[in-house]
């Protein structure tokens, strides 16, 4: 099996440390700069569970570098696609599949998708057609990231919790690529279970996500504090409500109640969400994928948000403001 990770930052890190380590995969991983010059001189470096080991990989500059791969997991930000999928296509084969370890709903969303919304394209993660174009849905393995890690320095990894990746066909068979990937991810150490209702998993983490990223960017509470605040919380409530009606005129069911699932976020203390951490360095925020979708896919099944459409437009006011959308 030849898999590359194309963007390997802290999860993409991660995965190809772990599946290199185990060496029953051909990894291959794409990165730029400090962090690819480190991979290629001395490894990369992977610490978890208190120990620390180096991993030879083969890290490179350019998919042309990498070569034709049986899958290519893609770990980027959502809004990063319509630019860098024209730079995967030497990875892409015939059978090529692409492992979507993306944040939000994403571009194959509607991809065998049961009723009248099949093959409807998501403006919010797919301007204009250009990544279904580029990177067609048929390719798409979905995968839902649970695992926490960040890069400490170029080529060193530090994994701080979780190991599974939870991974589903859109069309919810249980296939061959599917399986074999599942095994590889099982042998190297994760928890890799395929579920027949991907997209299901998907709204859970996306809904906690879609409320707590964009208020902690306005209000620059971590978790602990926006959860204990009243106002915040309030607000946050709202949103999952809102967006658990979007969801379930989908036909998605939620395991989960919205008090639980706040509960849960509550438990995680106090943790800066990706967004605030984006808005903080100046890099670009996640603000369509994981809101500004719910509030598109809310006009295609005819539910009022009201809440989720303020708190989008707040926050790409805020984003604006600091050269961050």
């Amino acid at each position: 099996m030849n898999l590359c990770v194309f963007g390997a930052g802290a999860i993409g890190g991660l995965m190809a440390a772990k599946l290199a380590a185990k060496g029953d995969v051909n990894v291959t991983v794409i990165a730029r700069g400090p962090h690819l010059a480190a991979m290629q001189s001395r490894g990369l470096t992977l610490r978890s569970e208190g120990t620390e080991s180096v991993i030879p990989v083969r890290a490179v500059a350019s998919a042309e570098e990498a070569g034709p791969q049986d899958y290519v997991v893609v770990t980027l930000k959502a809004h990063s696609l319509p630019s860098t999928a024209p730079q995967m296509q030497p990875l892409l084969g015939p059978e090529t599949a692409i492992v979507s370890a993306v944040n939000g709903i994403p571009w194959w969303y509607f991809h065998k998708f049961p009723g009248p919304y099949e093959n409807r394209r998501v403006e919010s993660v797919d301007p204009g057609g250009v990544v279904t174009d580029l990177l067609a849905p048929s390719r798409a393995i979905g995968c839902i990231v649970y695992p926490a890690a960040e890069v400490r320095e170029p080529g060193v990894i530090e994994h701080t919790y979780g190991d599974r990746f939870t991974l589903g066909e859109p069309s919810g068979e249980r296939t061959p690529r599917v399986s074999a990937l599942s095994e590889a991810l099982i042998a190297a150490g994760f928890k890799a279970p395929v579920r027949p209702k991907i997209r299901d998993e998907m709204w859970v983490k996306l809904w906690g996500n879609l409320a707590f990223n964009p208020i902690s960017a306005l209000t620059t509470a971590t978790l602990d504090v926006l959860t204990a605040d009243p106002g915040q919380r309030g607000v946050a409530r709202a949103m999952m409500v809102e967006a658990q009606q979007v969801g379930e005129r989908l036909g998605v069911r939620f395991g989960i109640d919205v008090d639980k699932r706040i509960a849960g976020a509550a438990e995680v203390g106090a943790h800066k969400t990706s967004m605030l951490q984006d808005l903080e360095r100046g890099r670009p925020m996640e603000i369509d994928a994981l809101l500004g979708v719910v509030v598109e896919l809310a006009e295609l099944v005819e539910v009022e948000v009201p809440t989720c459409s303020t708190v989008l437009a707040l926050v790409r006011a805020r984003g604006r403001a600091a050269g961050c959308y």
